[in-house]
Formats: C-alpha cells, sequence, structure tokens
C-alpha cells in the first residue's frame, strides 16, 4: 500500500475509533463498577471493556498509519485535560455531556486520569520514525556482493577439477 493511502486510511481510524473506544470505556467502566457493588460481575461490561482494549490495541498497532494513533492521542489528550482543568477552576465539561449510563464511566475515567494516559500513550507511539516509513520492502539489486560465486573457470588440474554437466 502506498504511504499516501495508508496515511488516509490512517486519518480515518483516527477519527472514528477513539470515539467508539471511549463510548465502550465509559460504558464499561460504569457497568463493572455497579456490579462490584452488588457483589456480581457485568459480562456485558467487561465485554465491551476487551472490545475498547481490542481497538485502542489496533490505534497501537505498527502496521496502521501514525498518523490514527497521532489523531486518537490528541484527542484522548485533550479531553484527558478537562479534568484537570476544572480542579484548577475552569469549568470546561458541561454538566451531563453524556446520559446516565455513560455519565458515571466518563468520570471515572477522565478523573482518575487514565483518559490523559491513553492520549500520551498514543501520541508517543505515534512520535517512533520507522511508523512513518513505507511498509513496502526495498528492492536489493544483485551484485558482486549479494549474488552468487560463479564456479572457476580456470584450467583444470588437480587441485581444481572442471565440473562438466
Amino acid at each position: 500500500m502506498q504511504n499516501g493511502a495508508r496515511h488516509a486510511l490512517g486519518l480515518v481510524a483516527g477519527l472514528f475509533l477513539p470515539p467508539l473506544i471511549a463510548v465502550g470505556l465509559f460504558y464499561g467502566v460504569d457497568q463493572v463498577s455497579r456490579s462490584y457493588q452488588q457483589f456480581i460481575l457485568s459480562w456485558t461490561g467487561l465485554g465491551v471493556l476487551l472490545v475498547s482494549g481490542i481497538l485502542l490495541a489496533f490505534l497501537l498497532g505498527s502496521r496502521l498509519s501514525p498518523v490514527a494513533s497521532l489523531v486518537g492521542g490528541l484527542e484522548f489528550t485533550v479531553f484527558g485535560f478537562l479534568p484537570f482543568l476544572d480542579i484548577l477552576g475552569l469549568h470546561l465539561i458541561p454538566d451531563r455531556m453524556f446520559g446516565d449510563v455513560l455519565w458515571s464511566g466518563f468520570l471515572t475515567v477522565a478523573y482518575t486520569g487514565l483518559l490523559l494516559m491513553f492520549g500520551v500513550m498514543l501520541l508517543v507511539s505515534s512520535a517512533f520514525p520507522s511508523r512513518w516509513r513505507s511498509s513496502a520492502p526495498r528492492a536489493i539489486t544483485a551484485g558482486p556482493a549479494y549474488g552468487v560465486i560463479p564456479p572457476y573457470q580456470g584450467p583444470e588440474d588437480a587441485t581444481r577439477p572442471l565440473h562438466r554437466d
């Protein structure tokens, strides 16, 4: 795949996957924490958390363009800083930005710093120069250093018999 197409797909993945990961994370954390309070396990919440983890790993993967992790990292980092700005007195988080099901999970994930951690993790993974290079291997030209050594073509003697096929 050419670099342009790879980066375009990375941009699309970077725009659409982080909101899905965040919603899954908010829902899963809410369901699991509510079920722990009742001394049971929410398999649905746990499954949604696992799917969110798989999608996050997909963003971090080296085969995907680093544009995906760069855009996703910026999204998570911006939303990860909002609770800390709220503590400092700059209230930028709207009240009840989500429904009741996601609100508790959002508050738990945001105020513990997990959104900021995911954002920094995605930004750092996109900083490696090897991820920005094309994944297509370079062609190796055959030459004396890489080619096959030709058989001896000199005169025949007892130490060097000619191989005739």
